[in-house]
């Protein structure tokens, strides 16, 4: 609701870079930072509890960075599925990147990872027939409960 009703993000500059610039992870929804990437909410989330792996390099395929930094980001999405499955119980998860605007990517320039928690039953007529997602916990009460999970960063 508060998307719905308050003030618009500057459509300027790339969404990823600015989060992570911004200095306050938890107001950016950033939930860790490693060496190469970090771990940030999905601000629109297709479903609760959808994160997204970045590179800190602002790149737009998987093929334009180093393998350090490629490996650093499936260590993450692995790590991160591991605390979710831990503190939401999902029953499946949906992950992917999305490179050019042909494949869906919303934000083609900077690459990054889709990890979406997925719960027999989590679909509903609401999409379909209304054009609207239900999430059903507030993307700061999620954000609190996966950051526990990552408290132990080494």
């Amino acid at each position: 609701m508060s998307y719905v009703t308050g003030d618009k993000p500057s459509a300027s500059g790339c969404v990823f870079c600015q989060a992570v610039g911004a200095g306050d992870d938890e107001a950016m929804l950033v939930l860790h930072r490693g060496v190469h990437a970090y771990v940030i909410m999905n601000r629109y989330p297709y479903n609760n509890g959808h994160i997204m792996v970045v590179p800190f390099a602002h790149v737009p395929r998987l093929t334009d960075l180093p393998a350090e930094v490629a490996a650093e980001i499936v260590q993450l999405t692995s790590r991160t599925q591991d605390i979710i499955q831990q503190k939401m119980n999902p029953h499946g998860f949906n992950l992917g990147m999305n490179q050019g605007s042909a494949a869906g990517a919303g934000i083609e320039e900077h690459l990054h990872m889709h990890l979406v928690p997925r719960w027999v039953g989590d679909t509903n007529f609401m999409p379909a027939i209304g054009e609207t997602r239900v999430i059903p916990q507030d993307l700061h009460d999620t954000y609190a409960l996966l950051k526990g999970g990552f408290s132990d960063d080494a």
